[in-house]
């Protein structure tokens, strides 16, 4: 008799799980997905193209809280967890879930996970969401390309729509991200990269995705998602933490697992915390991984020449995650309007609608400001609808997407923009020229 498997997720790691370990096993069979974090993506199906010819219907995905009555009804033998950001605490409370029904559980690591390429591998990944990972990331593609290297980006997955139709998903310009329906959550990650020019590769299958980037690449650039450790196996792992929150280096899963795995340690955000916190983070990293070379970044936050806020009534709006997975109470966008001296920072319950009530219910950390949530049409349109029908006489917007554009604003919207500062610039340097002499890229470019 076959193995009878469960695979709680969130739409990401999940599938990622399943299609590299279960999808071909005969002595498998996953009776179901569950799904959890994101709103909307439960009652739908993993779809039989990418399921395989031993699912022709697919594979349902159903509500976490279903999980019990799920493992009893189908005599489910093994439950896998499958996502991202969340404490230990979290984690075993639903190993407690699946034992309490007879079932083993689960956590699988990246020896049976990773994906060999023939392509150079730098991934970059955190000890919990929001450290900076797309700022460094977008920092090192630019390094890259100064040398003449090519650079895909490949994100983490985020299938929230079509899951057939999101197989491998190219983008190379904002047009492609509007002809795939992408979220506002999508947009957050994929804007920017597209914006310096960079090809960004993203889907459900990623051993198809990984051999396309290979084909118009010489480096395949890991931009990960919450603090997921990489799908690809990594020739350079590069490990943020948060000098914002230094007690959070060990707390989170997989967040320690990367710390454990790192080549690297980038504490960013060194010019907004204090000394005593940089000296707790080095103590707790040093307390996992003695050896293990830390670095320093800065998280450079500022407006567009020419923009005041002084006197105004301000809303602001935060990339969404940060606040959310992320456990930040507020983002860029608020330090943008605070040191630019705003008369008021205009709350936005206030103004918002259920949709969006909702999320501050679930997230009350969140402090005086937006995220920005627009999972389906409903989330979106009650987004715009709260930042329209505010106080505010200007919009500060610390996530990373045109968020006037997005959402088709009235009131004026000024962009936050923050980049990645490293301290210690020659040992960055130092460390990438070291991996393309290694993976003999240079000569590789400059060969007629």
């Amino acid at each position: 008799m076959s193995r009878r498997v469960v695979i709680l997720g969130a739409a990401g790691r999940d599938f990622h799980n399943f299609n590299v370990v279960y999808r071909d096993d005969p002595e498998v069979e996953v009776v179901a997905f569950t799904a959890t974090q994101i709103p909307g993506i439960d009652a739908r199906r993993y779809p039989p193209e990418l399921a395989g010819p031993r699912y022709p219907d697919g594979i349902p995905i159903l509500p976490e809280a279903e999980l019990e009555a799920l493992c009893h009804a189908r005599s489910v033998d093994e439950v896998v967890f499958a996502y991202s950001d969340v404490t230990h605490e979290h984690v075993m409370h639903r190993a407690s879930r699946a034992l309490a029904t007879g079932a083993d559980f689960t956590l699988l690591g990246p020896d049976r996970t990773a994906l060999d390429c023939t392509r150079p591998v730098v991934a970059v990944s955190a000890v919990r969401t929001g450290c900076g990972k797309s700022q460094v990331a977008r920092w090192l593609s630019e390094r890259f390309r100064e040398k003449g290297v090519r650079v895909a980006v490949l994100r983490h997955p985020m299938p929230y729509g079509d899951l057939a139709r999101q197989r491998v998903q190219r983008f190379a310009d904002v047009a492609d991200l509007a002809a795939a329906a992408c979220t506002v959550e999508e947009r957050e990650e994929y804007e920017p990269h597209l914006a310096l020019g960079h090809v960004v590769y993203a889907g459900v299958d990623y051993a198809a995705i990984v051999q396309r980037a290979g084909q118009e690449a010489d480096v395949l650039l890991w931009d990960g998602g919450n603090n997921d450790f990489p799908f690809l196996r990594p020739d350079l792992h590069i490990v943020l933490a948060d000098a914002l929150r230094p007690a959070q280096i060990d707390t989170h899963h997989p967040g320690e697992t990367n710390v454990r795995l790192a080549d690297v340690m980038v504490v960013n955000k060194v010019d907004a915390a204090g000394p005593e916190a940089l000296v707790e983070v080095r103590a707790r990293v040093r307390a996992i991984r003695p050896d293990l070379t830390i670095l320093q970044g800065r998280s450079i936050v500022r407006l567009p020449d020419g923009a005041s806020l002084a006197g105004r009534r301000v809303l602001v709006v935060e990339d969404g995650p940060t606040l959310t997975h992320g456990g930040l109470p507020t983002g860029a966008g608020f330090a943008a309007a605070t040191t630019g001296h705003a008369a008021e920072i205009v709350d936005p319950r206030e103004s918002a609608p259920e949709e969006i009530l909702a999320v501050y219910r679930a997230y009350p950390h969140i402090g005086p400001v937006l995220p920005a949530v627009g999972y389906g049409e409903a989330q979106r349109t009650a987004l715009r609808a709260t930042i329209e029908r505010s106080r505010a006489e200007i919009v500060v917007a610390g996530t990373p997407i045109d968020l006037a554009a997005a959402l088709d604003l009235s009131l004026p919207v000024v962009r936050v923009r923050y980049d990645f500062d490293p301290v210690e610039r020659p040992a960055l340097d130092a460390l990438l020229e070291s991996f393309m002499t290694k993976h003999d890229l240079l000569d590789r470019v400059q060969r007629p």
